[in-house]
């Protein structure tokens, strides 16, 4: 079955998108439309990026002095999915976008991230610039924007640092007002900003004209000292090059530059990069007749203090774009080792009785996929890329329904997308990581070389659990404050939904018992969550908060698939009984699994979080 194949049945039959068309918004658009950005995209994901995912992989980028070196397919590619259009997909007629549903622009997407997901596709400029859109001024959203927008400009966003990963309240990057004019400029307030900031992908490259760094820094207090904790943190746009208040470069240099290029395990057709903010290596002139020209200049978005708060429209909009760049990593494995499965032959077929197992060596080897142990790999994969393509794709058109949906209905979307994001964004990055690990099993021997793309599958993906916050943050999110959140609103909310889910399918007699299981396993995660946090104490209700987000996440899953199955009540085809099948085995194999995840989370257990150092 083909990606496209699949995106038909969960675009149109399970979430019925072409609804969305009777909204204003997408008034103008129909099927045919839709189709038509799901045709472009796959034809230029097959000839821009699919040829050449392993020529980014062993061609990394590199510094000459002077700029960094990327192949020239990667150039290519980026100027072919800008001029498509998708970067502005999303966006008003009135600043060159389709105003596309998210959820058709998220699907068109999905062929980008399987071909080739270290060559880019716009994630963090969209990003960026949707940023810009919700909380710059006017003039910023013209300059920095729109210029983002039309790919004629891309964008990063720089939290980390070297002594500061996760942990933001530490960022040691100081933002000082430049001269006494400083908030005068039309721009945005300006300020000097000097520091370090780390991983920052995209950070260099010459694929656009210029490059606008969203910049996480602190504004010292009259003291002189830095600001302890988030509360501090300002936000700000600092271009690689100057730029004029009509989106003109004015050729002088911003004081940006490229201290380093990390080399990962994975995404190594993506810059990554170590980048000096304000050391000196470029002077830049304003208006400012005091200053000696040191210092990146960067323009402060909206209010001082509120950056981590602006940052996390950012975050939060590229966590599922993580979870869909996992997803379609493990769906890329599972169509590989799938197209392996059905073509090496390897053993031949068990006889015999219950006392002696025989194997007839005269007659001929079998494909593997005859063998039962490969269909059930196969079968796990397909379980968890599917189910999470479903997640994905359900999640975008919850970001539709809050943003043109009624009142009732998008705050519904809201609360539902606050509770979902940590799922949609871990849960493919662990278990689509672990299909490519079967698709390498399947592979046997061969799957470990480079004659085949599923090792490469799998250390690409190995990042996703770490982009855009780890295990334990999304854990902590999820158990700390999601389900916590408006007394607990939000997971009453998606409760609500998966009893109607099973009560939808307790009429079906091939669902009823999955329909039980459904709710059993609901119940379980709600009084698990009662007895995390049955003391007060958050150590003792956040010492699982993992194997809470995985039990919560399996718990998502299962919904998810016994939706889609209900769905599948049409004419009986080999996809219908393919996507049934996912479905059972998810139910039998996985979904077991929660009790154990669920015994540790709500018996408080201390025995990770007490141990001393001294016995590890």
């Amino acid at each position: 079955m083909s990606l496209r194949t699949t995106l038909d049945f969960l675009l149109y039959e399970w979430l019925d998108v072409n609804q969305l068309q009777q909204r204003e918004r997408f008034a103008d658009h129909s099927q045919e439309t839709f189709d038509a950005v799901l045709d472009t995209c796959e034809r230029i994901a097959r000839e821009k990026y699919a040829p050449f995912n392993r020529l980014v992989d062993t061609e990394e980028p590199r510094f000459d002095g002077e700029k960094v070196i990327l192949p020239q397919a990667t150039h290519d590619a980026q100027k072919a999915y800008a001029a498509s259009g998708m970067l502005s997909a999303a966006q008003d007629y009135e600043i060159g976008g389709m105003q596309l549903p998210y959820t058709v622009e998220a699907a068109a997407n999905t062929f980008f991230a399987m071909a080739s997901v270290s060559m880019g596709s716009g994630l963090l400029t969209v990003g960026n610039a949707n940023l810009l859109m919700a909380h710059g001024s006017e003039l910023q959203k013209k300059v920095f924007a729109l210029n983002e927008f039309s790919g004629r400009w891309s964008g990063t966003m720089c939290l980390s640092e070297p002594q500061a990963g996760s942990s933001l309240s530490d960022v040691m990057t100081r933002a000082t007002p430049d001269g006494a004019a400083f908030q005068q400029d039309p721009l945005g307030a300006r300020y000097r900003l000097k520091g370090n900031k780390m991983w920052i992908s995209a950070g260099e490259h010459e694929l656009t004209e210029n490059i606008i760094h969203l910049v996480l820094a602190k504004i010292p207090g009259p003291d002189g000292k830095l600001i302890p904790g988030v509360k501090g943190i300002s936000l700000f746009i600092v271009p690689k090059k100057m730029v004029n208040t009509e989106g003109q470069l004015t050729g002088v240099r911003n004081d940006v530059a490229l201290a380093g290029l990390n080399h990962k395990c994975g995404w190594r057709g993506t810059t990554n990069t170590l980048l000096n903010f304000g050391e000196g290596k470029f002077k830049v002139s304003t208006d400012n007749t005091d200053s000696d020209g040191s210092g990146a200049v960067g323009y402060l978005v909206g209010e001082p203090g509120r950056g981590l708060g602006y940052m996390f429209h950012m975050m939060n909009e590229a966590r599922i774009g993580v979870g869909l760049a996992a997803t379609m990593l493990g769906m890329a494995g599972y169509e590989a080792s799938l197209e392996y499965a059905k073509n090496r032959p390897q053993g031949r077929p068990v006889a015999g009785g219950s006392q002696k197992v025989v194997k007839d060596a005269a007659q001929a080897q079998v494909r593997i996929i005859e063998h039962a142990d490969i269909k059930r790999m196969l079968l796990a994969q397909k379980s968890y890329c599917e189910g999470a393509l479903a997640l994905e794709l359900y999640c975008a058109k919850l970001v539709d329904e809050q943003h043109t949906g009624t009142a009732v209905n998008a705050d519904e979307a809201r609360l539902l997308l606050e509770v979902l994001t940590p799922i949609a964004k871990s849960w493919p990055s662990e278990w689509c990581l672990e299909a490519n690990s079967l698709a390498i099993q399947i592979h046997g021997g061969y799957g470990y070389t480079r004659d085949f793309p599923v090792e490469q599958y799998w250390r690409d993906n190995r990042l996703n659990m770490i982009h855009e916050g780890t295990h334990g943050i999304q854990g902590m999110d999820l158990l700390g404050r999601k389900v916590l959140m408006e007394e607990g609103r939000g997971v009453k909310l998606l409760a609500a939904r998966m009893m109607a889910t099973a009560q939808k399918a307790q009429a079906l007699s091939d669902l009823a018992d999955d329909a039980k299981a459904l709710t059993s396993a609901l119940q379980k995660v709600i009084q698990a969550t009662q007895s995390a946090w049955s003391t007060g104490q958050p150590q003792e209700a956040l010492a699982n908060a993992v194997p809470y987000l995985q039990a919560f996440g399996h718990l998502v899953l299962a919904w998810i698939w016994l939706d889609v199955s209900a769905s599948c009540r049409g004419e009986a085809s080999a996809q219908q009984t393919g996507r049934q099948a996912a479905a059972k085995y998810f139910y039998r194999y996985e979904l077991p699994k929660i009790d154990a995840w669920l015994n540790v989370v709500s018996n408080r257990d201390m025995t990770c979080a007490n141990l001393s150092e001294e016995a590890f």
